[in-house]
């Protein structure tokens, strides 16, 4: 055996190739149908980099150099090194989760195998360091939810409400349970309690693999050691595989790992297990000092971000990596993945069989995602509550200002005006709703890639969970201000005047889906979704008529501006059938059919905008073309920026 190479870690695969060469027929059916329920016995990668264009000098730029790794089934590895070294990237990849506009050569397989997309995703969790979490649910329903939507959804309740307790005790979260995780509003768990949840929450779906960013951050040191001794024996016992990045842990988090994978400026500086870290290092004349935190130790001999001579520095630390990539152990770890990949022929499609678990179908997941929605759109107030308030506090103040106007021809104006401002304000203050639907989709960026549901569930559920609180804004906001405004006194009216602000708030609301999956930061969205509305304020047919309004904004902007459509309908809803009066004097101001008993017929009115009754039908049909049109625009992004 080469020197410096401990047995254990040299014969890792070499027992597995062994169990490959003489299995038999028989065996290997055997074998084969139970990988179909849960085998994942390694995961190895090799020759991993990735290359991005410098911002500065727009060449590229290796951020992670050719590194190669392996961990068993049962283990927990440390990917460790001082910032900027690269290692949330290499987690990035090892995931299968975006890395932006870089170029990523090599690849991770799965039992010597490259797996599908959908499996690898279905077989593996990834927790963030800052964990997407649903402020308004308590830690039991986070936990809760997470297996509903995953295949351990299709378990029965009592089995998985069992695993839920069983997680909430190990993690030390059982006097939390009933707890929201917080929002910017109502104060929730602790940030070390709520890392531990977003933990819980992953594996509670029954993971083969699990990645971990930053597992400790925001952790004392007894919550930290907690963590990762409950992650290593959940993985011995379920043959899970932990893979984590991790700054500076104690020496006792440190200890628990069974590998370490050492990192510098992207390049690998060690890999192997934890036990072998000392001998190798005094091997190579570095030998590590008694009584010192062996994570420091190691950061240190790697950090050269504060020494004083920085060239001298960054050449210690290119001879480091020269002297690892030429060690015994760096050659054994390549030879060991080239063996493992012999595992191809007993477990090469265990990747794919992983894939075939029954998962809850794309109604179930609608319906889950719908209770989720509900819990949270009555508890977290920012969701519809601010804007309940909002939209009420309007309706007064629109009743009030605009009060009971009479029909007579100089009311005609205020009456116009109270059109507009109704519609155009009801659609503008649908930006509230901006914050609320961006943690949905930070929420649903991390599911997708955990491989729980995807843009469709999401578009769909988001759509029905507002209907209902729209349809109440609608008849809410439309019972205090239309009667007070004394718009057209009758029923049929007034219904067809909830019904147009309903369609409006629908389409308003899906503006902001869709202007926030594309612009998924609070400011620009919030910008965007005012500047929109703005310009169809300015081409709805009140600051400008439409038959005046210029060809540009008319073709370009007008025709699918839903608020046109809407200030036309109560237009039309308020003026057709009705009459004014011309007051002394009988100066009309409208010439119509009317004018010689001193009288205003409405459609005079309309005629001045261009509009008549008739064509109810069609606009509604063309309201519902634009609702329908922002969700697919929403689905359409949410697919492509994931």
């Amino acid at each position: 055996m080469a020197r410096n190479v401990p047995r254990s870690y040299s014969s890792e695969c070499e027992s597995a190739v062994k169990e490959t060469k003489y299995i038999d027929v028989e065996q290997h059916a055997m074998a084969e149908a139970h990988l179909r329920n849960s085998t994942v016995t390694s995961v190895s990668w090799s020759s991993i980099t990735v290359t991005v264009k410098d911002r500065a000098t727009k060449q590229p730029k290796v951020i992670v150099d050719n590194v190669n790794g392996y961990v068993q089934a049962g283990e927990i590895l440390a990917i460790m090194g001082p910032s900027g070294c690269g290692k949330t990237t290499l987690l990035n990849v090892l995931a299968s989760r975006p890395t932006g506009a870089a170029k990523v050569n090599g690849g991770i397989s799965i039992n010597g195998r490259k797996p599908s997309t959908a499996a690898f995703r279905q077989m593996s969790r990834f927790v963030e360091q800052d964990d997407a979490l649903i402020g308004s649910l308590t830690v039991r329903e986070t936990l809760d939810f997470a297996t509903r939507l995953s295949t351990t959804g299709t378990l029965p309740k009592s089995e998985r409400a069992a695993r839920i307790d069983g997680l909430l005790d190990a993690f030390g979260l059982q006097d939390q349970a009933d707890t929201i995780i917080g929002t910017p509003i109502r104060k929730g768990i602790s940030g070390g309690q709520k890392r531990r949840s977003g933990i819980a929450s992953q594996l509670i779906t029954s993971p083969r693999i699990l990645f971990l960013d930053e597992p400790t951050s925001g952790l004392d040191s007894a919550a930290s050691f907690e963590v990762i001794n409950y992650l290593k024996g959940v993985a011995k016992r379920n043959n899970l595989i932990v893979i984590a990045s991790i700054h500076q842990p104690s020496t006792s988090t440190y200890n628990l790992f069974d590998k370490l994978m050492l990192l510098s400026a992207g390049r690998e500086h060690y890999f192997g297990p934890i036990r072998a870290v000392g001998p190798y290092y005094e091997s190579v004349g570095r030998p590590m000092p008694l009584h010192i935190n062996p994570a420091e130790y190691l950061l240190e001999q790697v950090n050269v971000d504060f020494a004083l001579d920085k060239d001298q520095a960054q050449s210690r630390l290119e001879s480091m990596q020269i002297t690892w990539a030429s060690s015994p152990m760096a050659e054994h770890l390549s030879n060991m993945i080239k063996n493992c990949e012999a595992q191809h022929a007993l477990h090469g499609t265990a990747a794919d069989m992983v894939a075939m678990e029954k998962k809850p179908g794309f109604v179930s997941l609608v319906t889950t995602l719908l209770h989720r929605s509900f819990i949270k759109s009555y508890r977290d107030v920012i969701a519809y509550g601010v804007r309940m308030a909002m939209y009420f506090g309007l309706a007064i103040m629109m009743g009030t200002v605009w009060v009971r106007l009479k029909t007579e021809q100089d009311y005609i104006q205020p009456y116009i005006n109270a059109i507009f401002f109704g519609g155009a304000f009801m659609s503008f203050m649908a930006v509230a709703y901006v914050p609320a639907f961006i943690e949905d989709r930070n929420l649903y960026v991390k599911e997708f890639h955990n491989g729980l549901y995807g843009a469709a569930e999401l578009v769909v559920s988001n759509f029905l969970t507002g209907i209902p609180y729209l349809f109440l804004i609608a008849i809410g906001f439309s019972a205090i201000s239309y009667w007070l405004s004394n718009f057209n006194p009758t029923a049929t009216a007034f219904f067809t005047w909830v019904m147009w602000v309903f369609l409006d708030l629908l389409a308003a609301e899906g503006l902001v889906v869709f202007v926030s999956s594309l612009f998924p930061n609070f400011v620009i969205a919030l910008a965007l979704v005012a500047f929109a509305n703005g310009l169809w304020m300015c081409v709805n047919g009140f600051m400008v008529e439409p038959t005046v309004l210029n060809v540009f904004y008319k073709y370009v902007f007008s025709y699918w501006d839903y608020q046109k459509y809407v200030f036309e309908g109560m237009m039309v809803n308020e003026f057709s059938g009705r009459v004014y009066s011309c007051g002394n004097g009988c100066q009309c101001m409208y010439q119509t059919s009317l004018a010689d008993h001193c009288q205003i017929a409405g459609e005079g009115v309309l005629a001045q905008y261009g509009y008549r009754a008739g064509y109810l039908g069609k606009n509604v049909g063309i309201m519902i073309g634009i609702i329908a049109g922002y969700r697919i625009a929403a689905w359409l992004v949410l697919m492509w920026r994931r």
